[in-house]
């Protein structure tokens, strides 16, 4: 019995040591306080500032500040749109898609929803075309689709949802330069299963870009592929269609000693490779 009370007291002793060590060590440490939060406004307008003057990695961190410590305040929604422009501008295209798509979803009716589809659309466009395109030979073409047609998705439910929006002739421009690239990345990918002899491949890649990429560049070399093709599948009657609509359409009657002068093409026509004329000419 003497033993366990000895025990007792043992065990007692050594714990109260343990206490009071914590308790001094506990007494010595500095203590840390926490960086006030900014009222919901201070915060949005410092945020603004440093988009305005091009810093958007303070902007963001602002942002995703205000969007957690505010997420029902007065600029929840305004401040969402920021971070998606703040993303995109830093060149976090991952983040940029993110945050419109969310946005898109948690403000479906908002005033400014065409501008998160903008923006998406935006994001994946300059994905795909790269800061540098303009100057180097880059065959943007040969690249992976994904990015154009999520792209193309994004500016056609823009104009099919809005219209009458701000960035909808923006949106349509860009829609032809990318229905323009798809069509032709089709081409590529004929011209290769042409080259490994996939001819029956190479026609349905073709037959693709006339049933899906009209008054583009490619519907001529589509048709071109599928007189090869046809040929070499010795399906003679599609191969003569082929040809005769290839010779109807873009070959060039040649008479001696005349020249045929056709109608100046506009810098529009050109840049759209006539895809409107048809809307000039009914309006």
């Amino acid at each position: 019995m003497t033993q366990v009370i000895a025990k007792i007291f043992r065990h007692t002793a050594i714990s109260l040591a343990l206490v009071a060590s914590l308790a001094a060590c506990s007494s010595t440490e500095e203590v840390v306080e926490l960086e006030p939060v900014l009222p919901e406004a201070e915060l949005y307008a410092n945020a603004m500032d440093k988009i305005s003057s091009g810093n958007y990695i303070p902007a963001i961190d602002d942002l995703e500040t205000l969007e957690a410590r505010y997420p029902y305040g007065r600029y929840s929604a305004q401040a969402q749109l920021e971070l998606i422009y703040a993303y995109y501008r830093s060149n976090q295209a991952a983040s940029a898609k993110s945050a419109a798509a969310r946005f898109i979803r948690l403000h479906p009716n908002h005033e400014h929803v065409d501008y998160a589809y903008y923006l998406k659309g935006l994001t994946a466009f300059e994905e795909n075309k790269g800061a540098l395109d303009n100057y180097l030979a880059t065959d943007k073409a040969k690249k992976d689709p994904g990015a154009m047609r999520d792209s193309f998705t994004d500016f056609e439910t823009l104009i099919k949802r809005f219209p009458e929006s701000q960035y909808a002739a923006d949106a349509k421009v860009r829609m032809v330069y990318l229905r323009n690239l798809l069509a032709e990345h089709e081409i590529h990918v004929a011209e290769y299963y042409m080259s490994r002899e996939a001819w029956l491949a190479a026609a349905n890649r073709a037959q693709y870009v006339l049933e899906n990429y009209q008054l583009t560049p490619a519907v001529k070399p589509a048709l071109e592929i599928l007189v090869i093709t046809y040929t070499q599948l010795d399906l003679t009657d599609n191969a003569n269609n082929a040809q005769r609509v290839l010779d109807e359409n873009f070959a060039i009657a040649e008479v001696p000693g005349e020249t045929v002068e056709s109608e100046p093409e506009s810098w529009f026509d050109k840049l759209t490779f006539g895809l409107f004329k048809d809307d000039e000419v009914s309006n």
